[in-house]
């Protein structure tokens, strides 16, 4: 498949094949979407505005045969849209996209956030390639706590071939350093004393070897 990213939206899901009563194509709705979004564009306003400023040049790409969606089409489209099937084509785009560029030896840096202003304390948990200044993708979770059970899912969705990926001391876990590996990965992963017998294991090491060999040498079950 090319490496275009409409290729890769045109394999999200249309939850309204079952009507065919709709005048825009899902397609031009999310290219246009994806494109406003980079523009700076944050809300479905300003979506709709990209859409009706830059037709002509959306049309280059794909039809638009009724135009720019309105604010409230794309409000609806989004509402019930498959967001995972989404999300997965979208950062696959980028992933093919950023292996032209090449990601072996970049640091991936995962970590967790709670959305400011949100009601329900909407928990993310981001990939980002720190020395690009680029996201590569996103969970969602209900809280914290769950970014245990978060940061498989995102790492799942993600190249690591080669790289370095950091995690904060929520994510200093036995399956989550395995996976890190198994996908050709390796890990820099805090620890705090929470993790008892590890803590124990490397402050006992760093008092009877030299730093240098600690970090070259040592391995803790």
């Amino acid at each position: 498949m090319e490496k275009t990213l409409l290729n890769y939206l045109s394999l999200v899901p249309d939850f309204r094949k079952e009507n065919k009563n709709f005048r825009h194509n899902l397609l031009d709705i999310l290219f246009l979407s994806v494109c406003a979004t980079f523009s700076g564009a944050e809300d479905f306003e300003e979506i709709a505005l990209f859409g009706q400023d830059k037709l002509e040049f959306l049309q280059t790409f794909l039809p638009f045969s009724n135009g720019a969606p309105s604010h409230d089409t794309l409000r609806q489209v989004f509402m019930y849209l498959d967001h995972e099937a989404f999300g997965a084509q979208f950062m696959a785009w980028i992933q093919a996209c950023l292996s032209e560029v090449g990601l072996s030896g970049k640091q991936i840096c995962i970590d967790g956030k709670t959305l400011r202003g949100s009601k329900k304390g909407i928990h993310l948990v981001s990939a980002v390639v720190s020395e690009l200044g680029l996201s590569l993708g996103q969970v969602k979770t209900d809280a914290k706590s769950n970014e245990i059970t978060a940061i498989p899912t995102l790492l799942d969705l993600l190249d690591l071939q080669g790289c370095i990926v950091s995690i904060d001391a929520m994510g200093t876990q036995r399956s989550i350093a395995d996976k890190i590996l198994e996908k050709g990965g390796d890990y820099f992963l805090a620890l705090k004393g929470n993790q008892g017998d590890l803590f124990a294991q490397v402050q006992d090491q760093f008092a009877r070897m030299e730093a240098r060999e600690v970090y070259q040498f040592s391995d803790w079950a």
